[in-house]
C-alpha cells in the first residue's frame, strides 16, 4: 500500500528539524530517494541538510555536471546523483548502477527521477518538492512499495 506524509516548511529551521528526522529515521537501513520539483525548489538543500544530519562533512553541492556526489564521511554512505542532463540515451547507461544503489545499507539520492523514464522500479521513497508564493517549501514524501512506509510513519509523528 502507498504511504504519503506532506510537511509544509515556512522557515529554514522547519525544513532542517524537517531532514533531521528524515535522516534519524533512514540512517539505520538506508533507502533509496527520487526527488522531484522545479530548479530552485530545494531539492538539493534538502539532500545538503540530510546529509549534514548524518554527519557528512564534505561540503554537499548539486551534482549536476558530474551526474553523482559520493560522501563517505558519515556512518552510512550518501550518494547524490542528478538525472538532469543525461537524456533518454544517457539514461539507459547507467540504469544498472543505479539498480547497485538502491541495494544495501546506503543512502542514495536522485534528483531529476523523472526523466529516468520509469526505469526505477525498485522500492524507494518519492519527494516532491514545492514553492509557495511566500516562499515557503511543501514536501510530499510518498512510499513506492512497503519497504519504507516505516519512514512515512515516522515523519507522521
Amino acid at each position: 500500500m502507498e504511504e504519503k506524509f506532506v510537511k509544509k516548511c515556512i522557515t529554514l529551521d522547519d525544513t532542517k528539524k524537517l531532514a533531521g528526522k528524515f535522516a534519524n529515521l533512514v540512517k539505520e537501513n538506508g533507502c533509496f530517494v527520487n526527488l522531484y520539483g522545479e530548479i530552485g525548489a530545494g531539492k538539493t538543500a534538502f539532500v545538503r541538510l540530510v546529509a549534514e544530519s548524518l554527519g557528512v562533512r564534505e561540503k554537499v553541492t548539486s551534482p549536476s555536471f558530474v551526474i553523482l556526489n559520493e560522501y563517505h564521511s558519515a556512518s552510512i554512505p550518501v550518494y547524490h546523483f542528478d538525472l538532469y542532463r543525461l537524456e533518454n540515451v544517457g539514461i539507459s547507461t547507467i540504469t544498472e548502477e543505479l539498480r547497485e544503489y538502491s541495494e544495501g545499507r546506503k543512502i542514495t539520492f536522485v534528483e531529476w527521477a523523472e526523466f529516468s523514464q520509469g526505469e526505477l522500479p525498485f522500492e524507494r521513497l518519492e519527494i516532491n518538492v514545492t514553492y509557495d508564493d511566500d516562499d515557503s517549501r511543501n514536501y510530499e514524501f510518498k512510499s513506492v512499495g512497503d519497504k519504507n512506509n516505516y519512514v512515512i510513519e515516522g515523519l507522521k509523528k
